[in-house]
């Protein structure tokens, strides 16, 4: 924009002077700074005049909103009594995590909170907590890593087809995954994801298709792996078409790369300019679903977890390729993410960071560690832990705990005794570092039914 627009140049078209000129400013410097500013003055006085023609509108959704219904931006105090909640294997939760949880329940929009067995402590809402609210949605109650999730394929393959394969396995992997924050396929897919609409009318959206299409298929650092295995079925369900039995299979965990972490950070923003709370639980900072911002992130939220679902389908499309066989079960589940569900006979949105969806019937992969069973489950849809179960066995020491406590050494020996290959991998990842998850499994009892367990032998993570 040659002469940069002004808001003396918004007044004299004839806006108010309150926040309304700051909040156009604000959107024309992120999203339309390249253009003329004839053509954005223009746009601005249809605003000024037709604000509701506009609601909902990408750029001027927001301003148009500031027209017309300003959000309320006032300081909010916690309650003073928390809302009802249970937590499960409580003496297994380091008290920080219990802390985290207990702050979320007196937030004025809380009507229900659980807390699963893997629980420990996190940014806002505790990893492994669960939290129902009234219209509206907390950025880091949802996690940075949206829609997060764990997918198991399931191959018509016995667990013999291991025997003698163990290199070229090991080879499928390596060029076939790709982790962290650099490395891409050379051989792009493309995906229905990307053709959604978020992608065209959310500028933020926008901005971040280009990466969006370039990670698919890839998986972040950190706890993230592909890893071949063995499926033992003790209880198939019929539409698997498996007997009992043990098959060779493909779990990942994953979520949205680059698109998650970069809607997490800018909505997180947005919500704590917005919902100013006391300092200690600023992370719990919430957009209500009634404004603009609330109803943009509720999109981009979905859209990125679809996203990571497209990831982990394209991870499992290119193995099965390589494998050259056809996958007969997928068994999959999101965390980190918020859901519209009955919460005692109100619609609420329900946040689980680092929980898995466990209503009745409802088919989940609960992992253990690189060294121990996952579980295949199916929820009870338990009232008291808000239909949910743990994501994981949960972690006992911290990342920067795990590199003072454990070694290299040490970690070769664990995965030597338990017969696992692992590619990558680093020593915050070390087997030692996850609770045991036979215990975790035994403390939701009530939450899952276990159909089986996947057993890792070849685990591929970031360096």
């Amino acid at each position: 924009m040659g002469n940069k627009l002004s808001g003396k140049d918004l007044i004299k078209l004839g806006f108010p002077k309150n926040n309304s000129i700051n909040i156009a400013l604000g959107q024309i410097n992120r999203y339309r700074k390249r253009e003329k500013k004839e053509s954005i003055l223009t746009e601005a006085k249809d605003v000024l005049l037709h604000p509701e023609k506009f609601e909902g509108h990408g750029t001027w959704g927001k301003v148009a909103e500031s027209l017309i219904k300003p959000v309320q931006v006032r300081m909010h105090e916690l309650k003073t009594t928390r809302v009802p909640f249970t937590i499960f294997g409580e003496n297994e939760i380091d008290e920080q995590a219990k802390f985290q949880l207990y702050d979320s329940l007196k937030l004025p929009i809380s009507v229900a909170g659980a807390l699963m067995p893997d629980a420990h402590s996190g940014y806002g809402l505790p990893i492994g907590g669960v939290l129902a609210t009234d219209n509206a949605v907390i950025p880091y109650g949802v996690g940075v890593d949206i829609g997060c999730r764990m997918s198991l394929s399931i191959f018509d393959l016995p667990a013999s087809h291991f025997k003698g394969k163990e290199h070229q396995l090991q080879a499928i992997l390596k060029d076939n995954t790709k982790f962290g924050m650099n490395e891409t396929h050379a051989i792009k897919a493309d995906h229905e994801v990307f053709y959604k609409s978020e992608f065209q009318d959310i500028p933020l959206l926008k901005n971040l298709l280009p990466k969006a299409y370039k990670q698919l298929g890839s998986s972040g650092g950190g706890n993230h792996f592909v890893e071949f295995g063995i499926a033992k079925i003790d209880n198939p369900e019929n539409e698997w078409k498996l007997g009992v039995g043990e098959y060779f299979a493909v779990l990942s965990h994953s979520g949205s790369r680059g698109l998650g972490a970069n809607i997490a950070k800018h909505y997180t923003y947005l919500a704590t300019k917005q919902c100013p709370l006391p300092k200690n639980v600023q992370h719990l900072a919430w957009l209500d679903l009634n404004t603009h911002d609330g109803q943009e992130y509720w999109l981009a939220m979905n859209l990125a977890g679809e996203y990571a679902k497209a990831c982990h389908d394209d991870i499992h499309r290119r193995i099965a390729k390589a494998i050259g066989k056809r996958v007969v079960v997928t068994i999959e589940n999101h965390h980190n993410f918020a859901w519209k569900e009955m919460v005692n006979g109100q619609e609420c949105i329900v946040h689980r960071k680092g929980a898995t969806p466990a209503a009745v019937g409802q088919l989940g992969i609960i992992p253990g560690s690189m060294t121990a069973p996952g579980y295949i489950v199916k929820g009870k849809g338990n009232v008291e832990s808000l239909n949910s179960a743990s994501h994981g066995a949960g972690r006992l020491f911290s990342r920067a705990k795990c590199k003072a406590t454990f070694t290299q050494s040490e970690i070769k020996k664990v995965l030597q005794a338990n017969d696992v290959t692992l590619i990558g991998g680093n020593i915050d990842e070390a087997p030692m570092a996850y609770k045991d998850i036979a215990k975790v499994m035994g403390n939701q009892s009530e939450l899952v039914e276990v159909l089986g367990t996947f057993t890792p032998k070849i685990v591929r993570m970031d360096r």
